[in-house]
This record gives C-alpha cells, structure tokens and sequence, in this order.
C-alpha cells in the first residue's frame, strides 16, 4: 500500500503491477482505491478494471510457506481501511483472501488476495508451475488441473553479476563486451568456438584463485575463535589447485538435505582420501536463527570434519552471504543441489556456476528438472516424489556416490596426450553455450515482457478506457453469472456415431442465465502429454427455457472420453481467473 501511494506521489502511474510473491498483494487493494477515486467506480469494478495490469509471481513451492492473518489481525490493522478507502465490510475483504468467503474462522491468505487481484499468475520453473497449478486448485473447483491458470517463467540470473574476472575476459573474447546487452542468439556458436585449451585453463585458474580464497577465508574464520597461529599457518595447506572441488552452499534448512552425502560417512571417507584421485569438498550456508534442526545440520558437518581430521579436504566456510556466494560459484567445478523433490521452486545457485564453466550435480527438481540432459552435466533422482519413503535419502545418497565414483571423478581425471580431460571439457562447453544464455536474467526479462508486461499493459488499457466501461460489463456479468449459475442444468444428451465421427447433441436450459453468458463445450483429456480437447458446442436449435447444442468430432478416439461442460464466458474476460464456475455433464 506503501509502495503504490509513493508512486502515486511522484506521479508515476504504471500500467503494469509485477507482485513478486504473495507479500506484495496489498498493493491489488491500493491501485483498485486509486482508481476508484479517480472514476467514483465502486470497488468491484475498480479491481475488474485494475487486475489485467497486474502479474503475481509466485516462490512457494508449499502452501505453508504462504502469509496466513487471523481475521482479527486483518481487522485491526486493514479493517478501518477496507470500509473507509474500499466501500467494503471486513468480511467482504477478508473473503479476498479467503479459500471459502463464508467461513469466518479461515485465516487470510495472501496468495489468494494476489490471485483475485491479478490477470495473470506464473510460477519459477516449468515444474514449480506445475507444482503450483496444484496448490492453488482449490480455488478452482472441478477444473482440470492443467486450465488451472499458473503458468510458468523460469527465474535468470543477471550474469555479469555473477562472473569472474577470468570468465569475463574468456566471454569477451568469444562473444564480445556487449554480449549481454543485445540478443543472446549468437552466443551458443561463438561459444562452441574456443579451443579445448582454453576451456580447461578457465577452469584450472579459477579453481587456483577459489583456493587462495578459501585459505584466507579459513584463517580468518580460525583467528576469529582464537585458534593458534600453527592452526591458522595450517590453512595454507589446505586443497590442492589441482583436485576437483565441489560445492555444496546454500541456506541449511530440512528439505534442501545439505547433509546426504553423511548417509555413508565411510564411503565419504573413502573418496576424501583417496590419493590417486581426491575429491576436495567445501560447504557453506546458514541456518535460520530459530531453525534448530537446520543449525544441528551445520553441526553434523562441522563435527565430522573435526572427528576425522580432514580439514585439508573438507572444509566448512562460516559468514556465507553473497561475496562467498560469488567466489563459490566462479571456481568450484561441480556445484551440489540435493533438495527434496518437489520443494525447490527453482534454485538459482547452480544457475551463477554456469557463466563461470562450472558444471551441475543435481536432484531433478527446479530448474534442473527442465535444463537436464546428459551432456550438459549430471542429475540426482528419478523425477518421482519420495517424501513418504524414510529410506529414500539413503538410496539417494548411495545412487550419488556410485555417481561420483563411476562418471563425475573419472571425467575429471581422465586426461588425453595433452593432459586436458576432453570429456569434462566437452561438457563444459555445452553447459556454457546452451545453459547460460537460457537461465540468463536477459531471457527471464525478455519473456516477462513478452508473455506478460505488454499484454497485461493493452488489457489495462482496454479496461480503462471510457472510464472503465468494459469493467462495468464484466462486473456486472461476474454478478449475474454468480447469481444464476446454480438454475444451468443439462437435459438429454446424445452421441451418434459415423465410420467419420461421433455427433454429440445436448440440452442445456438457462432459467434465469442469458446464454451469451456461458460457453458449451466438449473436454477431453490430453492423451501422450497432448493439450487437453476442447470442441466449443453450437446452439442449433431453441428450446422452452434452453437451447440444444451439438459438435461433431472425428473418429480417432472413443465418444467416451469426451464429456459435454459449461464454463463462463465473456469477450475480453480472463477464465477461469474472473469466473471460476464450471458444470459438467456428469
């Protein structure tokens, strides 16, 4: 609310709201009371008119991790503001954040304010659009799953912000300077350009500068707890510039599973000491103050590093915030994500390793479970969910040291005549070429603005136009439909079957409902991962107090599968987010 009155007093007048997760959705209730004070509309077309300029994004990939008020903190601080700015009771407002608006003791979702506020809705990652066309189903009762109205953007990161001074200069020399200012079309060919030499002395540089940081960073974090100077001296020996480093940084809570590679401690013990081919590991992150289990996490860590003196090979990094993050991902050569499937929204920590030619070992989840494929770097799980299996992080973790042991140590090691590992570089290659300009911010905001900002933009436009004539319309059609949905009800219905086709007539009668108002069809379900059928059904014939309709449709699968509905409809009307109401034959 804040937010949008600054804008106002500045004069700043966007078309355009972008509600980054539900904590913004406020701002719905802000931008409909200043169009209402400049038209003298009543709020229900105020938010009609204002909700098409109005994108929510959501990160929760759990309903929990939703805001929830209790009506009585609502009331207390929002309810003076609902009656006196909005024209509306405090259980009007509340029903805005509400699953059932009649039931008085639901708390108040902001999700769901976010969701009648707005004219489009996008999750973070093609699975975590999945993910949340299910959470938020319930306030689409008897729709299909896949006309749930989620769609997905997967998040990009901002990579000059992200890359060293070495990948810089390498990008510069293949791409150009300005590589990131224009389209990202060219990048992937100049890319596949640059020699196998130069690929691997990116790496091998990088890896010797995240050393140096990593020694330093330790001996401060040891003469921080008062440590010996022969401790601190220590540090200098710790790594070797020439081991493959793998990362695991990143906030510790449960789901994340920062500690699945201590499933089997022996066998990480195994590959830590390993002389001809050692494996270098460094983890990082941070617990939530009040998160005990998380913090016990960091000490299960700490703990095994102390209780089995390989400090020189396993390291745990203190004060992780954004410079550690950037050191991190511009040396290490592996980057670790093992969340709990589906629980990662999208995960953009391994996305910043790209531009720096690290490569991924991670669960199929996030953005991994669309980027993956064998030859841009290596994936954990098997695309199912496992929550309920309490052996399953066991399995896992065993599933990542055969994984380790048998394709990720090899391809680092396995070096030809001239001591460069073609197989680690050929995967280097790709992950950089196709990867980075695909997970970049630049494709993230140019899809944003495509799919989203200017359409959103001239549906605001359209709404407002004569003042708010076309939200008036809808408004005063959402009111109809919401009154009279309930008399719909479907008469006989029909299927006649040719050696072409099946012909389906049915009856539909209106009572009170003008049939302009709603739209007759014909579903079926989407057969091999297919969008789902839908027929629109003609009027043909007029009955007392209804109408027969009939589609025709041809012979490739049985009249069975397709079953006759009823959804709103309106021109310039976005269903179901504006009329949720449906009605099926049976």
């Amino acid at each position: 609310i804040g937010g949008s009155r600054l804008l106002a007093a500045l004069n700043i007048e966007p078309e355009v709201y972008h509600l980054n997760e539900g904590h913004a959705a406020f701002a719905v209730l802000e931008r409909a009371r200043q169009y209402m004070i400049k038209t003298g509309q009543p709020f229900d077309v105020a938010l009609t008119v204002t909700r098409v300029g109005n994108l929510f994004t959501t990160h929760t990939a759990v309903p929990t991790g939703f805001d929830h008020f209790t009506p009585a903190l609502m009331e207390q601080y929002l309810g003076e503001y609902g009656e006196r700015e909005l024209g509306l009771k405090c259980h009007q407002l509340l029903a805005l954040g509400r699953q059932d608006p009649d039931n008085e003791t639901e708390k108040f979702n902001m999700a769901y304010l976010a969701i009648r506020g707005s004219g489009a809705i996008n999750g973070v990652s093609q699975l975590h659009g999945r993910v949340s066309r299910h959470i938020f189903s319930n306030l689409f009762n008897r729709w299909p799953i896949i006309e749930v109205p989620v769609e997905h953007v997967t998040n990009g990161v901002h990579m000059p912000s992200w890359d060293s001074a070495e990948a810089d200069k390498f990008w510069t020399s293949a791409c150009g300077k300005t590589r990131w200012l224009g389209t990202l079309e060219c990048l992937q060919d100049n890319i596949r350009k640059v020699s196998d030499e130069q690929f691997w002395s990116l790496r091998n540089t990088q890896r010797m500068h995240l050393i140096k940081f990593v020694r330093q960073h330790l001996s401060k974090q040891l003469a921080m707890i008062g440590a010996s100077q022969e401790e601190i001296a220590d540090t200098q020996n710790v790594f070797h510039p020439e081991v493959l480093t793998i990362c695991f940084a990143k906030r510790f809570t449960v789901y994340k599973r920062p500690t699945l590679l201590l499933k089997d401690a022996k066998r990480l013990l195994r590959l830590l000491s390993n002389s001809d081919r050692p494996v270098q590991i460094i983890i990082a992150g941070k617990a939530h103050p009040s998160d005990k289990t998380a913090q016990a996490l960091i000490k299960e860590w700490i703990h095994f590093i102390q209780l089995n003196h390989i400090g020189h090979r396993l390291v745990f990094l203190q004060d992780y915030d954004m410079l550690l993050t950037s050191r991190l991902v511009q040396g290490v050569d592996v980057w670790l994500n093992t969340p709990q499937r589906p629980w990662e929204a999208c995960g953009t920590s391994g996305m910043k390793v790209l531009v720096n030619g690290g490569l991924n070992v991670s669960e199929l989840d996030g953005w991994w479970s669309q980027a993956y494929t064998p030859e841009l770097g290596w994936s954990l799980g098997d695309r199912q969910e496992h929550s309920s299996d309490p052996g399953w992080d066991a399995k896992e973790a065993q599933t990542f040291y055969d994984l380790l042991e048998q394709e990720v140590i090899p391809a680092f090691y396995n070096r030809n005549q001239h001591g460069i590992p073609m197989a680690w570089v050929t995967k280097m290659r790709e992950s950089m070429a196709q990867l980075t300009p695909l997970f970049s911010a630049n494709r993230a905001m140019r899809q944003y603005t495509e799919q989203h900002y200017l359409p959103a933009a001239k549906a605001y436009q359209e709404r407002v136009a004569d003042n708010g004539a076309m939200g008036v319309s809808i408004s005063e059609w959402q009111q109809n439909l919401s009154k009279y949905w309930e008399t719909l009800r479907f008469g006989d219905v029909t299927i006649e079957t040719s050696e072409t086709e099946h012909f389906f007539s049915v009856e539909i009668y209106f009572d009170h409902l003008d049939p302009k108002a709603i739209k007759v069809e014909l579903y079926a379900n989407g057969l091999n991962c297919v969008e789902p059928e839908r027929i629109e059904m003609t009027a043909i014939q007029q009955l007392e107090n209804g109408s027969l309709y009939s589609a025709s449709v041809p012979v490739l699968r049985a009249a069975k599968d397709y079953t006759p509905r009823i959804i709103p409809h309106f021109s310039g009307a976005i269903i179901p987010l504006e009329a949720n109401q449906i009605l099926w034959q049976n």
